[in-house]
């Protein structure tokens, strides 16, 4: 019985595919902004020597055993192929009192790191001193994705201080509140 079950499921399917445009784009954006998510810079140094950071929030752990983590970018961003071609990246999450770094990183410049004060980490990727937290991290393969690249890093070395995390939810940059 749960044989015949399944194959009418698997036939179900076939005969009702999901349309390819059933959400509307704006509404799928503002669902998605209901999910609080923390703030990162991901920053990298090309093959050309060209440092490169971008502002991202779809930063998420993968896995502990191996250290692994993710971050997507949209591939049509002037970045993309620094990034698809590192060897390394990091991973600068935001405190609360960095929210002009995020909007920086965010915003198009010729030198994104002109006036912005940075260390050397490995590969020589551009370090954010003041993070809150920060992944170097050894570039381990990029998955192609709708209209975004999913890139995955092995975690080679971490930095973290105390502090309040930046925080972007419903197109706002927020803080944490504990709950009572």
């Amino acid at each position: 019985m749960a044989a015949s079950a399944a194959n009418a499921l698997a036939a179900s399917r076939v005969r009702n595919p999901i349309p390819e445009r059933l959400l509307d784009a704006v509404d799928f954006r503002r669902a998605l902004g209901r999910f609080a998510t923390g703030v990162t810079i991901v920053t990298t140094r090309g093959p050309a020597g060209r440092t490169e950071g971008v502002t991202v929030n779809s930063f998420s752990s993968v896995s502990l055993d191996p250290p692994l983590v993710l971050w997507c970018l949209q591939s049509a961003a002037p970045s993309a192929p620094s990034f698809l071609a590192a060897d390394w990246f990091a991973i600068n999450v935001l405190g609360a009192d960095q929210h002009h770094l995020s909007r920086h990183f965010a915003t198009p410049h010729p030198d994104k790191f002109a006036a912005i004060a940075t260390t050397s980490g490995l590969g020589d990727c551009p370090l954010l001193p003041s993070a809150l937290a920060r992944f170097e991290c050894r570039a381990e393969r990029s998955i192609e994705a709708g209209d975004h690249t999913i890139f995955l890093g092995r975690v080679v070395r971490l930095e973290h201080r105390e502090g309040e995390p930046l925080v972007f939810s419903a197109g706002r940059f927020c803080v944490p509140s504990p709950l009572t």
